[in-house]
């Protein structure tokens, strides 16, 4: 009976071992994992666009009053390929995850003005194809919330307050 205790013991032991070397291995090499899947992601989608061969391009049609579908698609095609570029490289990731988060509040406003290509039959709980295009981009916003909370402070706090 003492020897299984002990075997038990060890075994834990070793899987303790083990499950924190795996923490530690995906703590520090999951941001950059992240930030570069999320740059191939944006760089593949904004390339899509600039070739002409993006399956979601006519959803930018009759979007922005007075800009034409073509010119439209181009903008954010190298709006997200300039994106991916910059979480590629990894550089001035405060100004790269700005332009992320601002391009995807535009892709989210899509929820509301083309609801008839998002939702089948008005129905919020039943997605068509760009619908659901869409409403990845949950997954991609938080990927850069993710990325944003790895990055050092600019200044550091004093901590402590002066009053008046």
């Amino acid at each position: 009976m003492e020897i299984h205790a002990n075997v038990i013991d060890r075994l834990r032991r070793l899987f303790a071992r083990l499950d924190a070397d795996l923490v530690r291995t995906m703590g520090r090499r999951g941001p950059w994992a992240l930030r570069v899947s999320l740059g191939l992601v944006f760089a593949w989608f904004g390339a899509l666009k600039l070739v002409g061969e993006s399956p979601v391009s006519h959803l930018a049609e009759g979007l922005v009053p007075g800009i034409s579908t073509a010119l439209l698609v181009t903008v954010l095609g190298l709006w997200e390929l300039g994106v991916g570029i910059g979480l590629l490289v990894g550089k001035a990731m405060r100004i790269v995850l700005g332009f992320l988060w601002f391009q995807m509040a535009g892709t989210l406003a899509l929820l509301v003005l083309r609801p008839d290509r998002i939702f089948v039959d008005g129905n919020p709980f039943l997605l068509t194809l760009e619908g659901e295009f869409v409403i990845k981009n949950f997954v991609l916003i938080s990927g850069g919330l993710v990325l944003g909370g790895t990055l050092r402070p600019i200044m550091k706090s004093s901590g402590a307050r002066k009053t008046a």
